[in-house]
């Protein structure tokens, strides 16, 4: 990890022991700022430590893809990059999917595997822990709860999560710019369902007449969708105390960046759910920070697990949203990385962004898996290898690799022997998990649930006192059934006095960016 690693200068015996073609590449490695230590170069079939492949820190906000086949060594490969952007200062996000990225924080254990592969690279490994932070979504799982409101998520983010197509998207757009409008908060998902259901209704689709309309039919889907998506238990996501994202922008006392760990085991089955609500995480972080242009050192760098789920069966809106934010985000200072198994799995338009690629090895067992290898290969510069054979063949914690150097030119492509992490490569057990989520200064804010007045109360609040006659069931309501919400509400005597107040109030039009997420005042 230091500064002065490099390779070795020419005519030093050093220098002379590599193979030409190896040379020419380690040469694209020599940089002179501060920089990641990834591992050492692969030439046909040697390690050779005296060869070191590096990434540059002042590049780590021109963002990156790691990617390669399940167990070819990918989540290590975010562990030992965490681990040297902590040291140096910069705070760290980390997506851990499968639950074992929490051993960031405890010294890894030494043994003959860990001292192999220090050997092989040239790296002086020594056992190390570092300062970390765990959430749960939601408090779904082992960590600090992390919530948004429906408000700040946004109509776009939302609509991804519920599965609507783009009309419903549309509908479901128009119902936050009234509920934002007329100060009709919606925090959590029964605020939605409640406005949603009001502007089903023939008073809504009045006050709906000088912004367009919504249909009873789309109005049916949102709030199917809505009823179905809390019975799978997603309600605990959307709520107060809404988590704020400059939490993620902490360092340590002793000056080392801490590493958030969104521990997602328990939400692994709710893909669709943690991919958005990462989303929301970058687009939320956009909308506060201050541009920061090129800085030496990221301020963050952001990995983006199981990236795939978030294109699959995306809108054009959605995408557009998304390419938008990975571009402009860099000058905020944050780098983000996908993470996912192949560069098909991203967009062109968000792949073109991606300067730096670090490209474990790929299976090619069947047809589709040769297209994909073959596409892989041509979304790499040209290169001294034969990447199709080399791609099959890397084993595990070995990568084609080729970033971005400090004047922005493309690095050449070095297949790369990686480092290993020096914390504990694997889970913390559960009661150390709890532990360390019980002692952070962020427990006390987070912890408990807040229910206050918004969207549902007020519109509940226009219900008839309980001691007032029944309404006569609709046409739709059998006797003796309880009257649905909008019944209950369109009902009321005083429903009309209601929407007067909320239509003739002066509206809280909320400020909405990308993905219409809002803009929060801390």
């Amino acid at each position: 990890m230091s500064d002065n690693e490099s390779v070795p200068p020419a005519g030093t015996p050093e220098a002379a022991a590599l193979p030409e073609p190896a040379r020419r590449i380690a040469s694209g490695y020599a940089f002179t700022g501060p920089a990641l230590d990834l591992g050492a170069l692969l030439w046909d079939g040697r390690c050779l430590p005296g060869a070191p492949v590096r990434i540059p820190l002042s590049v780590l906000n021109r963002h990156g893809l790691v990617a390669g086949a399940t167990g070819t060594g990918k989540t290590k490969t975010l562990q030992l990059m965490a681990e040297q952007l902590s040291a140096r200062g910069v705070p760290v996000f980390l997506a851990d999917v499968k639950g074992d990225l929490s051993g960031i924080a405890r010294p890894g254990q030494d043994g003959d595997r860990v001292r192999r592969r220090a050997g092989e690279v040239g790296q002086e490994w020594t056992p190390a822990g570092f300062p970390a932070e765990f959430y749960a979504l939601g408090g779904l799982g082992h960590g600090i709860p992390v919530r948004a409101s429906v408000t700040s998520f946004g109509p776009l983010l939302l609509a991804k999560v519920l599965g609507l197509n783009r009309t419903q998207e549309q509908s479901l757009a128009l119902i936050f710019h009234y509920a934002d409008g007329k100060g009709l908060e919606l925090v959590d998902l029964k605020d939605l369902r409640a406005v949603t259901a009001f502007l089903a209704s023939d008073e809504g689709r009045a006050e709906l007449k000088t912004v367009g309309g919504l249909s009873s039919a789309t109005a049916g889907v949102i709030l199917r969708s809505l009823t179905a998506f809390e019975a799978q238990g997603m309600a605990d996501f959307f709520g107060e105390p809404e988590f704020d994202t400059a939490d993620l922008l902490r360092t340590a006392p002793d000056g080392r960046g801490v590493v958030s760990v969104l521990e997602l085991p328990a939400v692994q089955d709710k893909p669709l759910l943690f991919s958005t609500f990462l989303m929301w995480l970058l687009a939320d972080l956009f909308h506060d920070l201050p541009e920061a242009g090129d800085p030496d050192q990221p301020k963050l760098v952001f990995f983006f697990d199981e990236a795939h789920l978030l294109f699959d069966d995306a809108s054009k809106a959605f995408l557009e949203s998304v390419t938008q934010t990975v571009r402009l985000i860099r000058s905020k200072g944050v780098g983000v990385f996908f993470v996912t198994q192949t560069p098909k799995d991203v967009p062109g338009d968000v792949l073109a962004q991606l300067g730096n690629r670090i490209q474990h090895a790929l299976r090619a067992f069947t047809p589709d898996d040769h297209k994909a290898l073959r596409a892989t290969v041509r979304t790499f510069p040209e290169s001294a290898y034969d990447l199709e054979e080399l791609l099959t063949g890397l084993g595990t914690g070995e990568a084609v690799v080729t970033v971005l150097g400090e004047t922005g030119a493309p690095t050449p492509v070095a297949a790369t022997r990686l480092r290993a992490p020096e914390s504990l490569m694997g889970p913390v057990d559960t009661a150390g998990l709890d532990e360390a989520v019980r002692r952070s200064p962020l427990h006390g804010r987070y912890a408990q649930a807040v229910d206050r007045e918004s969207a549902y109360e007020r519109l509940s609040a226009a219900r008839p006192a309980q001691t007032a006659p029944a309404p006569a069931p609709t046409s739709r309501q059998r006797p003796g059934e309880e009257p649905s919400l909008v019944e209950q509400v369109v009902n009321s005597g005083v429903f009309r006095s209601l929407a007067r107040s909320v239509g003739t109030q002066l509206g809280r039009e909320i400020t909405r960016s990308l993905f219409g997420t809002a803009r929060r005042r801390r």
